[in-house]
């Protein structure tokens, strides 16, 4: 199921930090809303991110319901050209998805 959700990552070296952009395209549904029918749409949302460096963890996320549709993730760290990062998510109905990107 992974294949339906993108997840868009960029990392860029700037005097000795890397910094990391994320998209994630996911619907990120609350289980509060009801479709035309009148019936509750089931709570689908994205509950845990990891991004690491080397296989060093970098940032642990868990997530809930009041994060909006298409999360945004930007955050710095110290690194070096040539470190490879990679983004990891995991949502509430066991979907998963994430990408990988290589710091120039």
């Amino acid at each position: 199921m992974a294949n339906e959700y993108k997840t868009r990552l960029k990392v860029k070296l700037e005097d000795g930090k890397v910094n990391v952009k994320a998209i994630i395209s996911h619907p990120m549904i609350t289980g509060l809303t009801k479709d035309k029918n009148g019936e509750t749409i089931p709570a689908h949302f994205i509950n845990d991110v990891k991004v690491t460096a080397n296989d060093k963890l970098m940032m642990n996320a868990t997530w809930g319901v009041a994060v909006s549709k298409n999360p945004y993730i930007s955050f710095d760290y110290k690194g070096e050209s040539g470190d490879v990062v990679k983004l990891s998510w995991t949502d509430n109905m066991g979907n998963t998805g994430g990408a990988e990107a290589k710091v120039k």
